[in-house]
């Protein structure tokens, strides 16, 4: 662990853990972390992307703790957890980010391969937010954000096991909010619903594809995600954020017209999901993709041409008040308008 952060206490210093720190989201958001001068906990399996994920938190101004652990073994993550709490003291954020998946038709995924899917990402959370709570409920305080995706709500073709976690996590998180409120804790639950997003995961994960796997357009940059995992983190009593306009058009569409929407991706899905060419990559479903070849992935993949930096939606979402104050200004300036015209109107025909 190093201590190099040396600004001024304007902000207390959270204790915040990121699962999944190595790459994509969850490097981002460790980084969108560390510039408020947090200290970080970075949790993943690949060294050479955690030791380069710790420098660049420093580098940005926080304190890194680097803790090598597989998500999917619960003994191990209540152990990292504890590693945590040793150098921190205590936990004031979770992120659970970690995930793993595969991109093939149902019928062409082995039990064993649906299952370590299942055991990382959905396990992996459930994994982390019990060791999460056994740090924050006896402080009575904590927030603990579930990462999220569109897929948690809208399954697609070619990721049967990844929407069947994403889904898992949707309904595990709404039954521990639920619990959380009833005990009244001070302990908050919220979940970040991400859209496609512009990371390594397509070089990495295992692809049975005939094509080279990528996102469902539009992209947006990590970045992005690491913003509202940030203002979630710190806004906990809300339950949910929708990140980026395809997320919440794609939501919508599902809550109004899922059939049509299911008929729509299965003619569109599976060449959305493909560019041309064939790649494999490392595969991290067993191991870190970072393994013995010692890469470091980075947070951003290959498709920074057309991955886009902004989202207006997502702003939107991280300033409600704001948006609200505007559309009632704006009504009541119409509201105004509409009245002062009226009187003009009828002062010329008394004239």
């Amino acid at each position: 662990m190093r201590t190099s952060w040396t600004g001024p206490l304007t902000k207390r210093r959270r204790a915040v853990v990121v699962t999944g720190a190595s790459g994509g989201v969850g490097r981002a958001t460790a980084l969108a972390f560390a510039a408020r001068g947090d200290r970080v906990a970075l949790l993943a399996r690949g060294r050479e992307g955690l030791a380069a994920a710790a420098d660049e938190v420093e580098r940005a101004g926080g304190e890194a703790l680097v803790v090598t652990v597989d998500m999917s073994d619960a003994k191990a993550v209540d152990d990292a957890a504890q590693k945590v709490a040793d150098a921190f003291g205590h936990i004031d954020v979770w992120v659970n980010n970690a995930f793993s998946g595969v991109f093939a038709p149902f019928t062409e995924i082995n039990p064993d391969e649906f299952r370590r899917v299942t055991e990382v990402t959905y396990l992996g959370y459930v994994f982390g937010t019990r060791a999460a709570l056994r740090h924050m409920l006896p402080r009575d305080k904590g927030t603990i954000v579930q990462v999220g995706s569109a897929l948690a709500y809208r399954g697609v073709p070619l990721q049967s096991a990844y929407c069947g976690a994403k889904h898992a996590i949707q309904g595990f998180n709404e039954s521990l909010r639920c619990e959380l409120l009833h005990s009244r804790s001070g302990v908050r639950t919220t979940m970040v619903q991400l859209p496609a997003v512009n990371t390594p995961q397509f070089e990495w994960v295992l692809n049975r594809m005939p094509g080279r796997a990528r996102p469902v357009a539009p992209v947006y940059q990590p970045e992005v995600a690491a913003r509202a995992i940030v203002h979630a983190a710190a806004h906990g009593r809300r339950r949910e954020y929708w990140v980026g306009g395809s997320t919440a058009a794609t939501l919508i569409a599902n809550a109004v017209m899922p059939g049509i929407l299911d008929r729509y991706l299965g003619r569109t899905g599976f060449d959305a999901q493909q560019d041309e060419g064939s790649h494999q990559g490392p595969g991290n479903l067993w191991s870190p993709a970072d393994g013995p070849h010692g890469h470091d992935f980075g947070a951003h993949g290959r498709f920074d041409g057309e991955a886009a930096s902004g989202s207006a939606q997502e702003w939107a979402s991280r300033n409600r008040g704001r948006v609200g104050m505007g559309l009632l200004v704006g009504g009541l300036g119409a509201v105004a308008t509409v009245g002062l015209r009226r009187r003009g109107w009828a002062a010329l025909q008394r004239t």
